[in-house]
């Protein structure tokens, strides 16, 4: 196995520790270790790519496995937050609806013989709801920032928005340029 592909594995293992560290109290700085595994994590989603690409590793496997885990790791912080009263339930619904409809889309693609590669607009939302998401883990940690805390949720409140919208975006980017892929075969 490749390092991009240990990579993507590892950031795939950190998902439940991120989990357990968020969502319970073992020790006061818990939800510290969750942030600091979820930065860890978003940032072998970038590295593997760099890697895999410079030194030609690119594998099935990590084709596969590098957006699952992209899409596993995000939702799982989606979810947990809204949970804990940071992001409205719908906001997350859109988000991990948009998730499923694109990996449905590439996997109809995929039995044409055709990759749909991420686009522009998928980095700019992937990259902006990472961001938001750790800024979120932060707040959960500690409300003492004072008169900031407000200023940081509103700052969070519109990055989530940016986030919404651009994930609306890249679907309809997506759907519009691979419209084909949706299209009948003719049985003649």
């Amino acid at each position: 196995m490749n390092l991009p592909n240990k990579l993507t594995i590892a950031r795939v293992i950190m998902i439940p520790f991120f989990l357990v560290f968020l969502m319970t109290d073992f020790f006061e700085a818990a939800r510290y270790v969750a942030l600091a595994i979820f930065i860890i994590a978003s940032l072998t989603d970038m590295l593997d790519g760099k890697i895999a690409r410079k030194y030609n590793l690119v594998t099935n496997f990590g084709k596969f496995m590098d957006p699952l885990a992209d899409k596993l790791l995000v939702s799982a912080a989606l979810v947990c937050l809204t949970a804990l009263g940071f992001i409205p339930a719908w906001m997350t619904v859109v988000i991990i609806s948009r998730e499923f409809i694109i990996s449905g889309f590439r996997l109809i693609a995929a039995e044409q013989g055709r990759v749909i590669a991420a686009s522009w607009w998928g980095k700019w939302k992937t990259s902006v709801t990472m961001v938001t998401l750790a800024i979120l883990l932060l707040l959960v940690n500690d409300k003492g920032f004072g008169a900031a805390y407000d200023g940081f949720m509103t700052v969070t409140t519109i990055l989530l928005w940016i986030s919404v919208i651009l994930t609306v975006v890249s679907l309809v980017d997506y759907l519009i340029k691979n419209k084909d892929v949706m299209k009948e075969e003719d049985k003649d």
